[in-house]
């Protein structure tokens, strides 16, 4: 971490030291993880052996598919945003479309994973909209104050031109400014406020430590590489089995026929001494190497805390079994969430505080975040569990059980419209067959409903519609119907607005 006293400046001597220490940094650590997962590791800059011997390079990318597994897991749902006002809503919506949030989300948790943290960074556009973009720690550093809360400085973005001259930018709570190293550094004239109350950067971190994913486990990635190009050295060197012929003389001749003809047939070279022919055997080292393979397997996944969900194993185990097998990931995913979450917080109070969100400042803390853990689903397990819940625990607990339920509220909400709608239908339909069946209806109220339901408002009501406001009306002065259900039944029926039903049912119209 770089810090600086908040009540020092950054000045050319001290940006310079940090630009040396981010190039020690990046080459000695962040470009050998970024070799990593790119499968670049050092099994292939080893010394070479001897011509006569086999020499394979195999390196097999646990560093990859450690980091796809995680982001899968974390992110392979995108994160959903909420917001307690639909303006608010609707402006993140727009925002996160804008600059493809969700791909830019899935990059910079991946970015996280491999490095242990990575960097979010926010202008205006020239379009006047606000951009997002997201920076790899190769690219960019911050520099925090001496502070107890490490509040951010500076952001520093780098990059190398096709010159291979290095250009850079410093942003800090009002201004970029731009600079070229030459030797020392060159500062440009032209310098920007870019209107944010702050530095316009978010540091995302992968944990506390802020380490890779699989950095834990690198050596042992090594480890299993260089085992198993030994182990292939071997298949190869011992493929071709040498013959031993003892107590007997080969020529030319003999060697041929062994090789064509598959016969051996030699006199002995000493009286009374047979010959001894045979294959020798190699060296049996691969119970040896079978073992430290599976054991760096084993301690790479285990250190790692990330499941081998390609064992063969794994996709027979029931829904509870699934889960006792991903909780170290499941608990390294709630970690990052919380990371995650955090970094999200500051992007978006730092967006709202520029004039172009036309947001209130203090807008961002009516957002709802809500990450969804790639679980594999039993729909058919989860949906057993959730009819045994029944008349035991709440609707919203037993919706929660599905993995198919997104948003538990959002489903109450339709289960009620839709049992409200079915309610009015069934009454209907039953006070229709109840009309037809009793004729003597219409005239409940002695003939005056017939009159009143012919036309309302000078809209004429057809055959269905009046003789459902009949029934309708005969039900709520029967007492069969209370008022709140009489007027839905005749808003629904006739196509009114619920306060025109209500005066139609008190006889104000």
């Amino acid at each position: 971490m770089f810090r600086l006293a908040a009540e020092e400046e950054l000045t050319d001597q001290k940006l310079g030291e940090f630009l040396r220490e981010h190039s020690c940094e990046s080459a000695f650590r962040y470009q050998q993880l970024k070799n990593a997962y790119e499968t670049d590791y050092p099994i292939f800059y080893q010394e070479k052996k001897p011509e006569w011997k086999p020499d394979n390079r195999i390196a097999v990318n646990f560093a990859k598919y450690i980091v796809d597994t995680m982001n899968g897991f974390f992110i392979g749902h995108p994160i959903k945003i909420t917001a307690d006002e639909d303006s608010i809503g609707k402006f993140v919506e727009f925002l996160d479309q804008y600059n493809d949030q969700d791909d830019n989300n899935a990059e910079l948790s991946k970015i996280c994973s491999i490095y242990g943290k990575g960097y979010e960074m926010y202008y205006v556009d020239e379009f006047g909209k606000i951009g997002i973009t997201y920076l790899t720690p190769l690219d960019a550093f911050m520099v925090y104050d001496d502070s107890v809360l490490c509040k951010p400085r500076n952001f520093v973005r780098l990059y190398v031109n096709a010159d291979n001259v290095l250009h850079g930018s410093v942003s800090d709570d009002n201004r970029v400014r731009y600079f070229t190293q030459k030797g020392k550094l060159v500062w440009e004239e032209e310098e920007k406020i870019h209107g944010f109350d702050g530095v316009p950067a978010t540091e995302y971190v992968e944990n506390e430590e802020q380490l890779g994913i699989f950095e834990p486990v690198l050596t042992m990635i090594n480890a299993y590489n260089k085992a198993i190009s030994e182990k292939a050295n071997d298949v190869d060197y011992f493929a071709d089995a040498y013959l031993k012929v003892l107590g007997a003389v080969v020529d030319d001749t003999g060697i041929k026929d062994i090789r064509d003809n598959r016969i051996v047939n030699f006199p002995p070279a000493l009286k009374d001494v047979l010959p001894d022919v045979e294959f020798m055997a190699k060296p049996d080292g691969d119970g040896t190497q079978e073992h430290l393979i599976d054991r760096l397997e084993k301690l790479i996944f285990q250190i790692s805390m990330v499941a081998n969900i390609s064992d063969e194993n794994f996709g027979a185990s029931s829904g509870i079994a699934l889960k006792y097998k991903l909780q170290a990931m499941s608990n390294l995913e709630k970690t990052k969430e919380r990371k995650f979450a955090s970094g999200m917080n500051r992007r978006y109070k730092l967006i709202f505080s520029n004039p172009v969100s036309g947001m209130k400042k203090d807008d961002w803390v009516k957002l709802r975040y809500h990450f969804t853990p790639n679980f594999p689903a039993n729909l058919l397990e989860e949906s057993q569990i959730a009819q045994n819940m029944e008349g035991t625990v709440s609707k919203e607990t037993q919706l929660s059980v599905l993995s198919i339920v997104d948003n538990v509220q959002a489903e109450l909400d339709r289960l009620k419209k839709e049992q409200e709608e079915s309610q009015v239908t069934a009454v209907e339909q039953g006070l229709m067959n109840r009309l037809n069946a009793e004729p003597d209806a219409q005239e409940a109220d002695g003939g005056g409903i017939t009159e009143q339901a012919a036309e309302v408002q000078g809209k004429q009501l057809n055959g269905a519609q009046t003789q459902s406001l009949i029934a309708i009306m005969a039900q709520f002065t029967s007492g069969a119907l209370s008022e709140g259900q009489a007027v839905n039944l005749i808003s629904t029926a006739i196509g009114i607005g619920k306060e025109d039903a209500r005066q139609i049912l008190n006889g104000e119209l």
